[in-house]
């Protein structure tokens, strides 16, 4: 195992943080397939960073055995910018406090760039035009020249991960079942992992908008395949999933031992890790789009009353909660228009008027645009 410390731009004088890296595998081969993994890039998402914890030990024993088949990198902190955002003993990791960005998002499309860096470079030869690709991708990243704290956290996880094959983002959500996010190309390599974690809501988009960091890793990859792709092979190149561990109170030893192994099994059942995986499970529910997704809002403030689990398979005309204004003796049922699973929902008891209270993983897509976007 190496340990490498990655310095971030000081926000102000006298002080100084850094990303810190932890690899393992046949680092001398770059040759050997590389595998990213990072955690709680949203700081106050937790689950990750115990799973990455679990990882990190797990990997330096697999590693002394001589069973790592692959590069493997592992961030179990990619934030330490939010992690030291507190306000009144309350931890705001998800938006940047300087500039209210969200911390997963923004980050750089390359694709335009590298497409009149390479257009006469590329052959016929796809191991070969993915070297170039890798190649320049590193070089482009390694020359910007980051303004803030927050630009240059985004560029070391993007250099980090940036000739990486499988690159995996930890997160979790307000109080949710497993669940992921990947692109209709990547689904059939992640499809097995979705099996080991036991994902209840399999979501696919080739764009989902506002440039999160898995979406960004694979972004000039499918920019190239767009650009150049009935001229020249061009591989997927990466395969990007996050991983959505639960809610962020699902903290625990016994979680993250369970999820911590299924990465595990998948990475092996991957070839990954030399060994035989157990047989993947079978898949809970089938991958839907992203596109598909209700996101059910409350019309009114007040209190909210759920009325359906996470988890729980919902139908159009489903009372899925109510919200009850007790000044005005008013219990308002919030309805599902869709079916699907009712993977997420907000943490709160409490809603304002127009707060996003759950959301459902509907079969067809009905929504354009930003789909991260209540």
């Amino acid at each position: 195992m190496q340990v490498q410390h990655h310095p971030l731009l000081g926000v102000s004088l006298g002080t100084a943080r850094a990303i810190t890296s932890y690899r393992f595998g046949p680092d001398h081969d770059p040759a050997a397939p590389k595998v990213y993994i990072q955690a709680s890039l949203h700081a106050d998402e937790l689950p990750g960073m115990v799973v990455a914890w679990m990882l990190r030990r797990r990997l330096a024993e697999l590693e002394a055995a001589g069973r790592l088949a692959a590069r493997i990198v592992l961030v179990p902190a990619a934030n330490p910018a939010g992690l030291n955002q507190h306000w009144f003993g309350t931890q705001m990791g998800r938006f940047d406090m300087a500039s209210g960005q969200d911390f997963n998002r923004r980050f750089p499309e390359l694709g335009p760039e590298l497409a009149m860096q390479l257009k006469d470079r590329f052959n016929d030869d796809e191991a070969h035009n993915a070297r170039l690709i890798r190649a320049a991708l590193a070089e482009t990243l390694a020359t910007r020249r980051p303004a803030t704290e927050l630009e240059s956290q985004r560029l070391e996880l993007m250099k980090l991960a940036c000739d990486a094959d499988l690159v995996m983002d930890l997160h979790c959500d307000w109080e949710a079942v497993v669940h992921l996010y990947t692109t209709p190309e990547a689904w059939d390599r992640i499809e097995p992992l979705a099996r080991y974690l036991g994902s209840e809501a399999q979501l696919l988009a080739d764009v989902s908008g506002g440039e999160p960091f898995d979406e960004a890793c694979a972004a000039a990859w499918r920019y190239l395949r767009g650009a150049f792709g009935e001229r020249v092979p061009i591989p997927l190149g990466v395969t990007p999933v996050t991983l959505e561990l639960r809610g962020v109170r699902d903290v625990s030893h016994e979680l993250a031992a369970r999820d911590a192994q299924a990465l595990i099994d998948y990475l092996t059942h991957a070839g990954m890790i030399s060994g035989e995986a157990p047989p993947a499970p079978p898949l809970r529910h089938p991958a839907t789009p992203l596109a598909g997704c209700e996101y059910v809002h409350a019309p009114l403030s007040g209190v909210i009353l759920h009325r359906r689990e996470i988890g729980e398979t919902v139908r159009a005309g489903d009372v899925i909660a109510e919200v009850l204004d007790p000044l005005e003796d008013r219990l308002v049922p919030l309805v599902a228009q869709t079916e699907g699973v009712l993977y997420a929902r907000h943490w709160t008891r409490f809603a304002t008027a127009g707060m996003l209270v759950a959301r459902i993983a509907g079969r067809e897509a009905a929504r354009t645009g930003d789909l991260l976007v209540p």
